[in-house]
């Protein structure tokens, strides 16, 4: 058996991977790039292509199956880039992985924190020798109402390491966990819109959440509002997200995650005109905090990453159940 590993980091991944190519006894090449049809040829003689989220359109899928390809192995949670239904048609099996819900849910929690505090307004001023008081007077959050949407493994995770602030938590989640409700009460959204002083996402990206946050949905929230989204860009509609920055509705945002991000981010794009119009309005606002998608980003979770590929590999390799596999 072998993988194809497409966008191959060679600072942090490589090595990873060539430990785990060991261990589990599969074989692998890879390529720095992301996957386009020219160096879609790399997967010729392998039975897996692991990628990370970037754009995979349907005649990508149409060489891969040419060349006897049958798992697409993707190393993140979510697989939103993806055309399920084409690949679903092809017989092509999709696996993802995990990694353990601290490290997005406290990055989660550094940015209700920074927004509270306006930190990056701080910042600013101060890289500008402006030590000044005005303007920088933040909130504390153990003073705020925090509204947690989603209440996955990383909701979940972001409501207990809350708890210990002190703040009152709200829930939103199709079904209750038992364990969130020692630490949160649960509500419907529209309660927790008009109550939550900080509003932060942590929920898949589908058709039902498209646009989770819009013109309507935000006019329901106090004024005043903080939205943070470690999940995924297209949870907002940043049209409306900006036109409430703009009038104040909402005070602040902290976004690691934005739409139209694909062909973004991990990319060195210093000196390059970059054809975003959101993200360069986005970045324009003091009141705002981007980061470049990088919540999950830490030695433990990049290790599980490579893991899980190879894990979910040898599951194929077997003919047992992978975990870790996308029912389609």
């Amino acid at each position: 058996m072998k993988i194809a590993f497409f966008a191959l980091r060679q600072f942090d991944e490589l090595e990873l991977c060539e430990k785990y190519s060991k261990l589990y006894d599969i074989d692998f090449n890879w390529i720095s790039k992301y996957p386009d049809l020219e160096n879609l040829s790399l997967a010729k003689d392998c039975n897996a292509v692991s990628i990370v989220p970037c754009e995979i359109t349907y005649e990508y899928i149409d060489k891969l199956y040419s060349y006897g390809v049958k798992y697409i192995l993707c190393r993140s949670i979510g697989f939103d880039h993806l055309p399920i239904d084409y690949i679903k048609e092809k017989g092509i099996k999709i696996s993802t992985v995990s990694y353990p819900p601290e490290c997005v849910a406290n990055y989660a929690i550094m940015l209700m924190l920074m927004t509270t505090r306006k930190m990056n307004q701080i910042l600013i001023r101060a890289a500008a020798q402006d030590y000044s008081l005005k303007g920088k007077m933040g909130k504390d959050i153990s003073d705020c109402t925090i509204g947690i949407i989603g209440t996955g493994s990383i909701g979940s995770c972001v409501i207990r390491h809350l708890s210990g602030f002190g703040c009152k938590i709200l829930a939103y989640n199709r079904h209750i966990n038992k364990e969130v409700e020692k630490y949160a009460k649960y509500t419907d959204l529209d309660t927790l819109f008009s109550e939550s002083d900080v509003i932060s996402l942590h929920v898949a990206s589908n058709k039902d959440t498209y646009h989770l946050i819009n013109e309507e949905t935000i006019n329901k929230m106090k004024d005043g509002v903080i939205i943070i989204n470690t999940a995924r860009g297209t949870l907002i509609d940043s049209k409306a997200l900006i036109k409430n920055l703009k009038n104040g509705k909402i005070s602040s945002a902290g976004l690691d995650v934005i739409e139209d991000e694909n062909g973004l981010y991990y990319h060195n794009r210093g000196g390059d005109v970059i054809d975003n119009d959101e993200l360069t309005m986005l970045r324009s606002f003091p009141n705002v905090i981007v980061s470049p998608h990088t919540a999950f980003y830490t030695e433990t979770t990049v290790e599980n990453m490579i893991e899980k590929t190879f894990a979910a590999m040898l599951a194929y390799k077997d003919g047992v159940s992978n975990p870790y596999e996308i029912k389609l």
